[in-house]
């Protein structure tokens, strides 16, 4: 069976991804179409109900949740690893009623820890997550939240930290925060997402084991080109919860699940379960 299977060029995807579509490993009777995509982009995807298997938001999981289930593996979740808001050095107070923000999609899990923390924010500015950096430093923004590889970068620029939004959340809910994960077409079947599940495992594996060397396939697709920041993404963002989400992975789910009915009452009800495997 061919699927179309969508995920970020970054180096956290592209290292747990590499074996299972380049063939090192065994997919079972699963061959895949790759695209690469920013996670704004595969969320919209998403939305349309364009790919088979995608990496998405967590953020985006609520409206995509009656097409798609979500695996247990291939994720990004963990304690430490949230986004940041930066500025320019001499800003002053951070004033999130009349600042522009510029924030790396509309559904992603970063505007939804963004608008925990800053409720009544005004002038957001939905940008692709590489464009962020550059937007502040030009001061076309009074500030950008930003993800993936721009932690490790933004100091070397010269922009400045003003929140850590992972550590609010973290303080606001105890639970690790959940910033990306796999989903699969619920049409496909539970058979389908377990053979899923463990051929991303054994492709996780196939990398792992020849760490801290990179392969082509991931210093190739890296936006950042360094090869000391895509090993420091790559420890920062694949870790234990990439293997399997677990009791408390999917605790943490539910939390971020939680927060985003608070924080949109109006949303549809969720399908009895959102994971793949069933559990609740």
């Amino acid at each position: 069976m061919k699927l179309t299977l969508g995920i970020s060029p970054c180096p956290n995807d592209t290292f747990i991804f590499d074996a299972l579509v380049n063939g090192h490993v065994d997919a079972g009777g699963l061959r895949f179409e790759v695209v690469h995509e920013d996670v704004q982009t595969l969320n919209e995807r998403a939305l349309a109900g364009a790919l088979d298997v995608s990496k998405i938001s967590y953020g985006v999981l609520p409206l995509v949740a009656p097409a798609y289930a979500l695996l247990e593996s291939g994720g990004a979740l963990g304690r430490g690893v949230g986004p940041l808001l930066v500025a320019r050095p001499g800003l002053g107070e951070f004033r999130a009623a009349d600042m522009t923000v510029a924030i790396p999609g509309e559904q992603t899990t970063a505007h939804l820890l963004f608008s925990l923390a800053f409720p009544g924010a005004g002038g957001k500015r939905f940008l692709v997550f590489s464009e962020i950096e550059a937007a502040v430093a030009r001061g076309e923004v009074d500030a950008g939240v930003i993800i993936h590889e721009s932690r490790f970068t933004y100091a070397r620029k010269g922009l400045v930290k003003l929140m850590d939004l992972g550590e609010h959340w973290e303080r606001r809910t105890g639970a690790p925060i959940p910033l990306g994960g796999i989903v699969v077409r619920r049409a496909l079947g539970a058979a389908v997402a377990a053979e899923l599940d463990q051929a991303i495992r054994r492709s996780l594996a196939w990398s792992r084991a020849r760490a801290p060397a990179l392969t082509d396939y991931v210093r190739g697709h890296a936006q950042e080109m360094d090869e000391a920041v895509m090993r420091q993404h790559i420890g920062l963002y694949v870790n234990d919860f990439s293997d399997g989400l677990g009791e408390a992975g999917r605790r943490a789910v539910q939390t971020l699940l939680d927060v985003y009915r608070a924080l949109h009452p109006g949303a549809p009800p969720l399908p009895a379960s959102i994971h793949a495997g069933g559990h609740g």
